[in-house]
């Protein structure tokens, strides 16, 4: 139709296109980095009980052992097997469960593992300190007559058996010129009796060709007296080493209270 207004065409809309072909200029940026906020720095501080062990190995190296008390020297063993902790508290339990160093040292491997803080390594290394002590002591005593060295002997005879928790029977087998051959255990009982039989003892004589020999034991009670079947086994024991020549030199009865002797109390 002429003469009418002419209606514009419209345009259609422009599709969008995928965003991954429309530039952008942040696409021209590198990577942002988020600034962080310094890290604070921690000095961190040496543990109170590295100081003290610094202070004691001094004090030991500059007045020696007589300076320190007991449970500082045990302190000092310990440190070795507990690199990484206070040992004072520990060494203090072990001398208050079991009275004094000789103690602590001689108690058995489960009575140890009783302590707080006291594990196998603990235990080990308190054994092999004894035995260490144990086999000097004895050395001593093989180095001379045991006549002529009766307070090494006793002290030897102590630190082997007076904090045992079973009574045992030990024969100490000495040759003519009174040096010892042999030392055995020949029976190990009950907390108040180890049975012996005289005849086993002279057996072992004659198997050492010893000349004389030394009864030892030890009462774990504490008390040292002789019993009276402690005389009768002695006098049994000494007639049948009698028969084959050989001397009883002395019995000793060791408890954590003092030694006797028989031979001392004329009972021999």
């Amino acid at each position: 139709m002429t003469g009418g207004s002419r209606k514009s065409k419209k345009q259609a809309p422009r599709a969008v296109e995928d965003g991954e072909t429309i530039p952008f200029a942040l696409d021209a940026v590198g990577p942002i980095v988020m600034a962080r906020p310094d890290a604070p720095t921690i000095h961190k501080e040496r543990p109170h009980y590295h100081q003290h062990r610094e202070r004691l190995r001094q004090k030991f190296d500059e007045a020696g052992a007589a300076a320190l008390a007991d449970y500082e020297l045990l302190e000092l063993m310990l440190f070795r097997t507990i690199p990484r902790q206070d040992t004072k508290p520990l060494a203090k339990a072990l001398l208050e469960k079991f009275g004094d160093l000789a103690a602590v040292l001689a108690a058995p491997v489960q009575r140890i593992a009783e302590v707080k803080g006291a594990g196998p390594a603990v235990a080990q290394d308190l054994k092999i300190a004894h035995a260490l002590l144990e086999r000097a002591s004895k050395a001593q005593v093989r180095q001379r007559a045991v006549i002529s060295s009766w307070s090494q002997l006793v002290n030897y005879c102590r630190m082997s058996m007076a904090h045992a928790q079973r009574e045992q029977f030990r024969v100490l087998f000495l040759d003519v010129k009174n040096h010892l051959i042999a030392d055995e255990v020949l029976n190990e009982g009950t907390i108040d009796h180890a049975p012996v039989y005289p005849r086993e003892v002279a057996r072992k004589a004659l198997e050492h060709a010893a000349a004389a020999v030394i009864l030892v034991h030890n009462h774990p009670s504490g008390d040292p007296k002789p019993s009276v079947a402690d005389v009768a086994i002695t006098r049994e024991i000494a007639a049948a080493l009698g028969a084959i020549s050989v001397k009883v030199h002395d019995h000793l009865v060791i408890g954590r209270n003092g030694v006797e002797s028989f031979k001392s109390l004329g009972l021999l």
